[in-house]
């Protein structure tokens, strides 16, 4: 595992300074669904600090069995119904892509007396089978951010449709970086990072710009069910 993640932080680091980026401007987000704690652990020994789950409920039942000093990201798709536990468990969510979703988030936020850190998912490539706000309707969500005073909008998110090919995803990295720099324009608020990149497609993500790159297959090696007994 060392190696493997010795060679994705140099892969990391080659991309973002053929982008004519730090290396340092990205952040390695190891996805740890369907991985125990053990394998949790192991990456934590080789130096990762930050881990990425996909549902509320699994990553509930690692925590407490995983080293204190690591930060948690949330990167799934988040129930509504939900919204109270992954506060209390994230330090981070991803993966915000309904109205209805910031209002319950808040509440907990106020709830617990905490903030949150949040991206908007936008579904940049329109797939009905995509989470995310479509592009129209994100200017005004950020317009009303007033309206969820725990919630800091820190940046934005996307998946792109697979292709068997990374060069498929540079077009929707490249657009959510325009939409990025167009928002923070009309809205004025900040919106610094960009999540999106995966094992596939990592490196034409930090080209086109991502700050936050979600690695779970190119680190723990293919997911099962049975890496969770």
């Amino acid at each position: 595992m060392e190696e493997r993640i010795g060679r994705i932080r140099e892969r990391m680091a080659a991309a973002a300074l053929r982008a004519g980026r730090s290396p340092d401007e990205v952040e390695l987000i190891a996805v740890s669904k369907n991985h125990g704690p053990d394998r949790i652990r192991e990456a934590a020994r080789c130096g990762l600090r930050i881990f990425g789950e996909n549902r509320v409920q699994e990553a509930r039942a690692k925590m407490p069995e995983c080293p204190g000093t690591l930060s948690w990201h949330l990167i799934g798709h988040l129930q509504r119904n939900k919204a109270a536990q992954a506060v209390a468990l994230f330090d981070r969510i991803h993966s915000v892509d309904s109205v209805k979703l910031l209002e319950a988030l808040n509440q907990a936020c106020d709830q617990a007396g905490k903030s949150m850190d949040i991206f908007l998912e936008v579904n940049v490539s329109g797939e009905g089978t995509k989470f995310g706000f479509s592009p129209e309707a994100v200017p005004d969500v950020l317009r009303h951010g007033g309206d969820w005073p725990r919630l800091v909008m820190v940046g934005l998110m996307t998946i792109p449709p697979f292709t068997q090919d990374p060069e498929g995803a540079r077009p929707h990295f490249r657009q959510l970086r325009a939409y990025q720099e167009q928002w923070q324009q009309e809205t004025g608020i900040p919106l610094e990072s960009l999540s999106m990149g995966m094992s596939h497609d990592f490196e034409v993500a930090i080209e086109e710009g991502s700050h936050w790159v979600r690695i779970g297959t190119a680190i723990f090696g293919e997911r099962s069910k049975a890496g969770m007994q």
